[in-house]
């Protein structure tokens, strides 16, 4: 079964940075794009950062220069590396992909940014 699990949320000051990872299971990794989604509370889960399995990326434009998404296939994970942190970017992040029809996500990992 398809299973991803992100870690390396955690506190930190504007300005910071964090590196997010997303271990992968279940399906040839290699062969499919990955998404990274964030969500605030009371507010509408959005596209962060996107990698094809050629690695081509796309970004949400208040993250780009900031946030790099990549990807390690021989070990099945995908990062996102966050510098320049600010207060806004406060939300769970999920790690997401798509096998045929359905929809997979991760359980989510905090990141919060205050002073």
């Amino acid at each position: 079964q398809v299973q991803l699990v992100e870690s390396g949320g955690g506190l930190v000051q504007p300005g910071g940075s964090l590196r997010l990872s997303c271990a992968a299971s279940g399906f040839i990794f290699r062969l499919y794009g990955m998404d990274w989604y964030r969500q605030a509370p009371g507010k509408q889960r959005e596209l962060v950062a996107r990698i094809s399995s050629g690695g081509s990326t796309n970004y949400l434009d208040s993250v780009k220069g900031r946030f790099t998404i990549s990807r390690d296939n021989t070990n099945r994970t995908v990062y996102l590396q966050m510098n320049s942190l600010k207060v806004e970017d406060t939300a769970v992040y999920f790690c997401r992909t798509y096998v045929g029809t359905m929809d997979y996500w991760g359980q989510g990992t905090q990141v919060t940014v205050s002073p």
